[in-house]
């Protein structure tokens, strides 16, 4: 399922027009991540959390020449899907 296709879903389940569903999709992506760029976690109850972690910087390799890089440090986003959703993909 890609965007398009999750809005007009959205919009069918909620009974909202294809225009308000996007709006809100696109409200809940951008707050989702000013939370989790301000090192918020957002847990939803049953569906899941939303977090970031910390990547040490480490050595790695070209696979085309072998040489060894480094990698910078990072923040990544993270997924824990909750338990109601695992129980209902299961």
């Amino acid at each position: 399922m890609n965007k398009t296709e999750l809005v007009a879903k959205m919009a069918e389940n909620a009974e909202l027009t294809k225009a308000e569903a996007a709006r809100a999709l696109k409200s809940f992506e951008e707050t989702v991540a000013q939370a989790m760029k301000d090192g918020d976690k957002i847990s939803i109850v049953g569906f899941g959390s939303f977090e970031t972690t910390e990547r040490a910087a480490r050595t790695g390799r070209n696979p085309q020449t072998g040489k060894e890089i480094q990698i910078p440090a990072a923040t990544v986003p993270k997924f824990k899907a909750g338990k109601a959703l695992k129980d209902s993909v299961n």
